[in-house]
C-alpha cells in the first residue's frame, strides 16, 4: 500500500484522508477530514447526498444512470406492504412468479426480478438469478428481456399511477454519550411515485423501483410535496450535509466538495476514483452501517473492477468485508502500482 499510495501521488492523484486522529496517511495526503470517531457512516451518507443530486438529478451523468440501470437491482421493483397509519414499507422484491402467466417466464420464474422498460412495459431483465440454472446464456448482466433489447427505467417518475407514503426508520436521532444527535422523527415517511399492479391472486399491491427508494431514502427533493425532503444542502435534515456536519464536526462546505470532486473525477474518467477503507471502522459495534454507508457511496458513482484494471473499493488487508464490498471490490483484488491511472482520486477512510 506505501508504495502504490507514493506511485500515485507522483502522478497527480489527489488524495483525502477521512480519520480522526492526525495519522501517517493524513500527513501525506492532499486534505485531512476528521469526523468525531464512529461518524464515518452519516459522512458517507451526506456525500451520497450530494452526488445524487448534482450527478443523477440535477445534471445526470450518463455513466452512472447507464451503469445503475445495466448492472445494478435500481430498476426493479419492490412490494410495498400497507401500514396501520395509512403510510407503507418496501417489502421483498417484486417476482414473475407474482404476476399472471409469471410474464410468460417458466423456467424459476419465483427466482427471477422484474422491471419496467422505457415503454412503462413490465419486463423480465436477463441476469437475476432464476436465469442461472435451467437456461443457458441469460444469466450475464444484459439489457435484454425475452430475447428483446430494452432500456430499463431507474425511476417510476412520469409513468406513476400514484404518490404514497412510504416509511423509513431513522436513527440519528438516538441521544448517546459519544457524539451528537439530530433530532428527527423516529420515522420519516417519504412520498414515492408508485405503480399499481395486479397480482396472479387477483389482488392489486402498489410497487416501487430500488431507485426511487434509494433517492427517497437520502432525502432528495423531487417535487413530490415530501416534508421531509431537504430543499437544499443547508437544510438540517437527514441526510444533508448541514446534517452531517452537527453529528461529525466536519464542515459541510468540505463534506459538498469532497463528494462533488469525488464524483466529477469518475464521470470524466469512468471510475477512476478509488475508497480505501482501513481496520478503524471495524472498533466500532456498528461498523456494518459505515460499510453500507460507503457501498452507497460507491454505489451510486459506479465506481467498479474492470478490464482496465481500475477499482472502486479497498479493504485493508484482514478486513471483514459485507458482500456487497467484496463483490464491488472485484473479492479485494489488489492493484499493481504500475496499472495506476494517471487521473484519479482517492478517499482513505
Amino acid at each position: 500500500m506505501p508504495t502504490f499510495f507514493t506511485e500515485v501521488r507522483y502522478k497527480g492523484t489527489k488524495t483525502v484522508a477521512i480519520t480522526p486522529d492526525f495519522s501517517e496517511v493524513a500527513k501525506l495526503s492532499d486534505q485531512w477530514l476528521a469526523p468525531k470517531q464512529g461518524t464515518d457512516s452519516a459522512l458517507a451518507m451526506a456525500m451520497g447526498h450530494v452526488i445524487l443530486k448534482e450527478f443523477h438529478l440535477d445534471n445526470p451523468s450518463d455513466y452512472f444512470l447507464n451503469y445503475c440501470r445495466r448492472y445494478t437491482d435500481m430498476p426493479m421493483l419492490v412490494l410495498l406492504d400497507a401500514r396501520e397509519d395509512g403510510s407503507y414499507v418496501p417489502g421483498r422484491m417484486m417476482r414473475a412468479s407474482d404476476l399472471v402467466d409469471s410474464l410468460g417466464e417458466s423456467n424459476n420464474p419465483e427466482w427471477k426480478t422484474v422491471a419496467c422498460n422505457s415503454a412503462g412495459e413490465l419486463v423480465v431483465p436477463n441476469g437475476s438469478i432464476g436465469f442461472r440454472w435451467g437456461e443457458k446464456g441469460k444469466w450475464n448482466l444484459e439489457s435484454l428481456a425475452a430475447g428483446t433489447e430494452t432500456e430499463l427505467s431507474l425511476s417510476l417518475l412520469g409513468q406513476h399511477d400514484e404518490v404514497l407514503g412510504v416509511a423509513f426508520p431513522y436513527f440519528g436521532g438516538n441521544e448517546n454519550p459519544h457524539f451528537r444527535s439530530v433530532k428527527q422523527e423516529p420515522v420519516l415517511v417519504r412520498q414515492l411515485p408508485v405503480k399499481h399492479l395486479t397480482l396472479a391472486d387477483g389482488s392489486c399491491c402498489p410497487v416501487v423501483s430500488v431507485y426511487d427508494l434509494v433517492l427517497a431514502n437520502y432525502g432528495l427533493d423531487r417535487g413530490l410535496e415530501d416534508a421531509y425532503a431537504a430543499k437544499d444542502f443547508a437544510d438540517v435534515k437527514a441526510y444533508t450535509p448541514a446534517w452531517a456536519e452537527q453529528i461529525t464536526g466536519v464542515p459541510r462546505f468540505q463534506i459538498e466538495t469532497i463528494a462533488r470532486e469525488f464524483a466529477d473525477t469518475a464521470h470524466k474518467t469512468h471510475g477512476r476514483s478509488m475508497i480505501i477503507l482501513g481496520a478503524g471502522v471495524n472498533h466500532w459495534y456498528h461498523m456494518d452501517m459505515n460499510y453500507r454507508g460507503d457501498d452507497q457511496y460507491s454505489g451510486v458513482l459506479r465506481l467498479r473492477r474492470t478490464k482496465r484494471r481500475r477499482l472502486g473499493a479497498l479493504c485493508w488487508p484482514g478486513k471483514v468485508a459485507s458482500a456487497a464490498r467484496l463483490a464491488a471490490a472485484g473479492v479485494c483484488a489488489g492493484l499493481e502500482p504500475a496499472a495506476a491511472p494517471d487521473e484519479q482520486h482517492l478517499v482513505f477512510l
